[in-house]
């Protein structure tokens, strides 16, 4: 390997996966294993310990540094902690990747169906969480003048979508993001955001099927028949792979950017 990441600190939130069959895997494991992978020590964040574990468990295998800590970002206490965290064991903290999202799991609806309490949580998940992440690892980078974050967000975003609160608050990421690279520029602090489209993860693929009670197989057929790049979804890989070239110095000069990765479905007009 390059590495492209050679001694630096990556806190990967949203780490774990759900349940999925081999050789499925979510864009936040990818993301942690190819950080890793290029020289990275690699913070593997969840909100559940075990499945956070998994992860740095897969990356020491490869002979790869990294360690674990579990975090509910819906608790701003915990977020704190666990900066903290990753300031004890390294001293530092060069990139923040936040990965943490729901949808299906969390009981969103369409706008005549969505209840309070599943906007609420949705929203606390997805955008509060995030938020809240950037909020106490900023202080951090701004002291070192220097740092990158890469925000997940959805196609979702831009697509036609039929849930309220996922659309929402992957919508509002973005705008978010962009705030965050123009009024953090000046300490040479970077910020993207990511809009995976149509994937083969198992909380897109899994997670319907079993909302759905519908095979694998069907979900993930319909799925692939969307997507105008050979007519397959990507993997966590592909978002693995963007994510290192927006944290790397390959793209020092890019900061705002919301970056597609949908195998074309963005082309799509009328």
């Amino acid at each position: 390997m390059a590495e492209r990441l050679k001694d630096r600190v990556a806190i990967v939130v949203g780490a774990g996966q759900s349940p999925g069959p081999t050789p499925a895997i979510g864009n936040g494991r990818a993301t942690a294993m190819l950080f890793a992978r290029e020289g990275a020590k690699v913070l593997s964040v969840d909100r559940e310990l075990d499945l956070a574990e998994e992860t740095a468990e897969l990356i020491q295998g490869e002979g790869n540094a990294a360690s674990a800590a579990a975090c509910d970002i819906t608790e701003e206490a915990q977020i704190e902690a666990m900066v903290k965290l990753a300031m004890e064991r390294h001293g530092r903290i060069d990139i923040l990747h936040n990965n943490v999202g729901i949808s299906v799991d969390g009981n969103d609806a369409s706008p005549t169906e969505i209840t309070t309490e599943a906007f609420d949580l949705i929203t606390a998940v997805n955008l509060r969480g995030m938020v809240m992440t950037v909020k106490h690892v900023l202080p951090v980078m701004r002291e070192r003048l220097a740092g990158a974050i890469v925000n997940i967000s959805s196609m979702a975003a831009w697509n036609n979508y039929p849930w309220v609160t996922y659309k929402a608050t992957k919508s509002a990421m973005i705008a978010w993001t962009q705030q965050v690279a123009i009024q953090n520029a000046e300490f040479g602090i970077r910020a993207n955001v990511i809009l995976p489209g149509l994937m083969d993860t198992p909380m897109a693929v899994d997670t319907r099927a079993r909302a759905f009670e519908r095979s694998r197989e069907e979900i993930a057929a319909e799925r692939d028949a969307r997507v105008p790049l050979r007519g397959k979804m990507g993997t966590g890989w592909d978002v693995a792979n963007a994510a290192l070239f927006l944290v790397s110095d390959d793209s020092q000069f890019i900061t705002g950017v919301a970056l597609p990765v949908d195998g074309g479905s963005s082309c799509r007009t009328g």
